[in-house]
């Protein structure tokens, strides 16, 4: 195992994906350690050089964690994701805490003047009409899940305010009927 072995996986890990900083650390670790483990060696012994292939990566721009974070936040939020998941999952691949933040609040700032908060409803919509909740079920069956949407808003991590009032919202917002539900 050398520099320039590890160096291939590295670039042909990041070919195929956009990764942090420490996504790329574990990759590289895995990779490492199947590759000693069919030899029978010690994967410690290669730490640095994993260390030293990472902070290459970093230096060359290949990786970086605030870009990173700033388009993972951006895809998270237009699926549906509420800032505490978007946050969670950002965390899970590691990104550190003050990244997440600064993408947090460069996301508040970008919102039109006094309307921070549209980003978070237009993330609880997108979640509703996703997962069919609320306005986006039957008609027939909105009142019989009303209980069981606003659960799985909170679980989503939507506040119980923005939850229930995705849930009550008049009508069928933006709900389009062709491929909205069941075989025609």
């Amino acid at each position: 195992m050398t520099a320039a072995w590890l160096e291939r996986a590295a670039l042909h890990y990041l070919e195929r994906y956009s990764a942090s900083t420490e996504m790329l650390r574990r990759t590289l670790r895995r990779r490492v350690e199947k590759r000693t483990r069919a030899r029978g060696e010690e994967a410690g012994a290669f730490a640095p050089l994993v260390e030293e292939t990472v902070a290459r990566a970093v230096r060359a721009g290949l990786v970086d964690d605030a870009r990173f974070t700033a388009a993972r936040l951006a895809t998270l939020r237009r699926r549906g994701a509420s800032a505490r998941g978007a946050a969670a999952k950002l965390a899970a691949k590691g990104v550190p805490r003050d990244t997440i933040e600064a993408a947090m609040e460069a996301e508040r700032e970008a919102a039109p003047e006094g309307e921070p908060a549209l980003a978070e409803e237009a993330a609880a919509l997108a979640y509703a009409k996703r997962r069919r909740l609320g306005p986006f079920r039957r008609p027939d069956a909105r009142a019989v899940n009303r209980d069981r949407d606003l659960a799985a808003l909170a679980r989503a991590g939507f506040p119980y305010d923005l939850a229930r009032r995705t849930v009550d919202a008049e009508g069928e917002a933006g709900r389009d009927d062709e491929g909205a539900g069941g075989f025609s």
